[in-house]
């Protein structure tokens, strides 16, 4: 892939044989900026796991940067006012799922309360492609949609490893202060730690990279967040 003169002129920044520390990371990735607009940092998260393992969880990052997300609730009547004045955008049963089987996707984030994942079953080929059908393993399938929909609104992010072991998610935006952006991911880090399979052997996580969406990236120490 050929880079423009901005972008080579930012790799001349980074140390290629240097392994760095998440603060100066951060710093670094702020000096390396070469778009206009405010680019995303994310982390490439590289784990030592068997074929049949992976990692898949949620976190809820101390500083925020996303735009606040529509949060959908499927659930019974009893249960909407308590979906809506919990900060819910939207909140139903039937007349929710004939909406999405018709082509409406105007959310962000569904919720599901365990006595309607039967019938918001049906609905697992256009939610499941599009990563929204809720599931309990990240949390997004409970009768508590008051505690749900609160770490929601705080920001909380899933991740999961993709076919090769890695995960990829955002940790900010360069307008953030380094610090804040560090804090995130060490955050990040220390729930991908404790997510470490009981059998996994040798060095979990095997490297971390930061990148801003158009910058080159940098090489992040990991011993620190390998307890």
């Amino acid at each position: 892939m050929k880079h423009g003169k901005k972008y080579r002129e930012a790799t001349k920044k980074v140390d290629a044989d240097k392994v760095y520390d998440i603060s100066e990371a951060c710093a670094l990735l702020r000096e390396l900026k070469v778009a206009k607009f405010d680019e995303t940092v994310e982390a490439h998260v590289r784990l030592n796991l068997k074929k049949s393992q992976s990692v898949r969880d949620t976190v809820v990052l101390p500083h925020q940067f996303r735009a606040e997300k529509k949060v959908l609730v499927f659930c019974k009547p009893e249960k909407e006012k308590e979906a809506m004045e919990s900060g819910a955008t939207y909140a139903g049963s039937d007349e929710l799922i004939d909406k999405i089987k018709g082509g409406w996707m105007d959310f962000d984030i569904a919720v599901a309360t365990p006595d309607m994942m039967k019938d918001v079953g049906k609905l697992g080929m256009i939610l499941g492609r599009r990563g929204l059908m809720p599931n309990p393993k990240t949390g997004t399938v409970t009768f508590d949609v008051k505690a749900a929909i609160g770490e929601l609104k705080k920001g909380r992010t899933e991740f999961r490893t993709d076919k090769t072991g890695i995960i990829h998610i955002a940790v900010g935006k360069l307008s953030m202060e380094p610090a804040s952006i560090a804090e995130n991911v060490e955050t990040l880090m220390g729930e991908i730690h404790r997510k470490r399979p009981a059998d996994a052997k040798g060095e979990f996580i095997q490297s971390l990279y930061l990148a801003g969406t158009m910058t080159p990236s940098v090489k992040v120490i990991t011993a620190k967040v390998e307890r």
